[in-house]
């Protein structure tokens, strides 16, 4: 159990030196979570953990009802809460860092979206809740395992965001996470599948970009 805690915590923080203090172009990050996020975890999962990997990717329709039901409502949050209160802060440093750091600009966008809503999501999806939960839930207690992956998950982000909105819009995205994250694992758990919280996750990643391409102007 400490081990694949401590794994998650120096993955996690390898990831915010590198946002952070390397600073690479979007595709060499990419790489580097892809050794990251999933080829070292699917090797404890499959030989420490003894978890089935295809048991990850598989789920009954019924437990797929609630996802696809959320996955629309929460499309639908995000950009409403976008159109009622976007005007009260200030997005336009979003596109500047994105640009400055990642080397991330309006015409390659489009190609960073489709990746982040599928690619990105599943690698998060695979690390925090089939890793980082759903491995975990099998060696400790449950409210362990909740907190510490929806937490992980919340902090990650924090490299990825800084200096990228006031310090307001920056606590409530943090807190959005980590409740994203807890949500995550309760849908994750009744399926024992990454699937559910995967099909939300894409839902949400999909606002998100839409919103990017208003904000560089592509639509």
């Amino acid at each position: 159990m400490k081990r694949l805690m401590l794994f998650v915590v120096i993955a996690c923080l390898a990831m915010a030196v590198i946002e952070l203090y390397i600073a690479p172009k979007y595709l060499v990050k990419s790489i580097c979570k892809l050794l990251l996020f999933l080829f070292i975890p699917y090797l404890y999962i499959r030989f420490v953990a003894h978890l089935s990997f295809k048991d990850l990717f598989s789920s009954k329709m019924k437990y797929m009802k609630l996802p696809i039901i959320l996955a629309s409502g929460v499309s639908i949050i995000i950009l409403s809460l976008y159109w009622i209160i976007g005007s009260f802060f200030d997005f336009s440093n979003v596109t500047v860092m994105l640009e400055d750091t990642m080397a991330v600009d309006k015409n390659n966008f489009l190609f960073v979206a489709i990746y982040i809503a599928l690619v990105n999501s599943l690698l998060e999806e695979f690390f925090f809740r089939g890793f980082a939960f759903l491995a975990l839930l099998k060696m400790t207690k449950r409210w362990v395992a909740y907190l510490f992956s929806a937490g992980m998950f919340a902090l990650y982000h924090i490299a990825m965001m800084t200096d990228w909105f006031s310090i307001y819009l920056f606590i409530l995205i943090l807190f959005s996470l980590f409740v994203a994250g807890y949500l995550f694992n309760k849908l994750d758990e009744k399926a024992d599948s990454i699937l559910p919280s995967w099909l939300v996750h894409i839902s949400a990643n999909v606002s998100i970009n839409l919103i990017g391409m208003m904000l560089f102007g592509i639509i």
